[in-house]
């Protein structure tokens, strides 16, 4: 079981999988944004900051599917998926505060100066919503609780491919990639 795991890591339809799940989150994010009018709040363009670096790093192995891009690609997903759910569970702090005046949220999102994504693409990483708002809700559970269910999935997932690949000793790609260029 571990070794199937394992072997589907390196396979492109596996990572085309994650890409594709990416994919699919990004464009029903965009179509409550402009389709339903919810207007995202900040912990909302994180969480899809989040999205977009699974799906960036799915893009990797399907471009090109070796070692080093393997690797890159598992180090953005665990990043992307751990960050992700770190930040669900926030804005859901958020949302359940039993003192709302005492939690607050950004109205300028934080990304790095040389990647001001706000102001490249506003019409994705802008936010112009309240994160305390409950606009939409399925199942009984709001949208910052779907994603955390989403990023655990991602999660779950990377910690399961991580761990059978360190059991059956294929997780160190880069490693192997290395010892090549020695021989």
């Amino acid at each position: 079981m571990l070794n199937k795991i394992a072997d589907t890591a390196d396979q492109k339809w596996a990572w085309a999988l994650l890409f594709g799940s990416a994919l699919i989150l990004e464009l029903v994010a965009l179509y409550f944004q402009y389709g339903m009018d919810l207007k995202p709040c900040i912990m909302c363009i994180y969480q899809r900051t989040a999205v977009f670096g699974v799906l960036f790093a799915a893009l990797l192995p399907l471009l090109k599917n070796n070692i080093i891009t393997r690797t890159i690609a598992y180090i953005g997903w665990g990043i992307s998926a751990i960050w992700g759910m770190l930040i669900a569970i926030e804005h859901v702090d958020i949302q359940t505060a039993s003192n709302p005046f005492f939690v607050s949220c950004e109205i300028v999102p934080n990304f790095p100066a040389f990647l001001p994504l706000h102001t490249m693409l506003p019409n994705i990483f802008a936010a112009t919503g309240d994160c305390g708002n409950i606009d939409w809700e399925f199942l009984g559970m709001s949208m910052p609780q779907w994603m955390i269910v989403v990023f655990t999935l991602y999660s779950l997932a990377f910690l399961m491919v991580i761990a059978s690949r360190l059991i059956t000793r294929r997780f160190w790609d880069l490693f192997t990639f290395l010892q090549i260029f020695k021989k």
